[in-house]
């Protein structure tokens, strides 16, 4: 099983990620994610064997409790890439609220996974919403420029709980499913 962590956005929200998608349709490259399975992925776990899975579930649980990350209240909004401008592989939509809560379980999930035996995250966590994948670097110059000259608002959401979740990749993409919740 392919799992991640995360806080899955509502339908409302899509539709914005969608019209912010449409914003980018000139730059050559990008490879768009479904605006229908928009999330914020808290901790990527990779290939899971199922004999492991009662495991993970309860580390993913002990991280939520142990964050203690009450119900909250998340705004989207902001453009960014990964690494940098300079060199794109993942454009995407910032957090204008709700970052610290979100980082809180990031951090509670990343070290009860890493207890037991998850490698650690190779970078800091930034909290965010994957809104497409650069293939090539051939709409490079339009991407840079929609993002230094934009900053939109995406809606808002009330957190309560996180996902974990299995991805199985198809070739139309990847599609989720929701393994277990995780009330805050």
């Amino acid at each position: 099983m392919r799992l991640f962590v995360s806080v899955d956005l509502p339908d409302d929200i899509a539709e914005d990620v969608a019209a912010l998608q449409d914003c980018f349709d000139a730059a050559t490259g990008l490879k768009f994610v479904d605006p229908t399975q928009a999330h914020i992925t808290l901790k990527f776990l990779g290939e899971v064997s199922k004999a492991r899975l009662p495991a993970v579930k309860d580390a993913v649980e002990t991280g939520v409790r142990e964050s203690e990350v009450d119900p909250f209240d998340a705004a989207f909004g902001g453009l960014g890439v990964f690494p940098s401008l300079d060199y794109i592989n993942v454009l995407w939509l910032g957090v204008r609220e709700g970052a610290a809560a979100l980082t809180a379980l990031h951090e509670g999930i990343e070290a009860e996974t890493t207890a037991i035996g998850f490698s650690p995250e190779s970078h800091e966590f930034t909290p965010h919403v994957t809104l497409a994948r650069m293939e090539h670097a051939g709409g490079k110059e339009t991407v840079q420029a929609c993002v230094r000259d934009n900053d939109p608002d995406a809606g808002s959401m009330h957190v309560e709980e996180v996902r974990l979740t299995e991805s199985v990749l198809t070739p139309d993409g990847p599609q989720y499913r929701t393994v277990e919740r995780f009330r805050l």
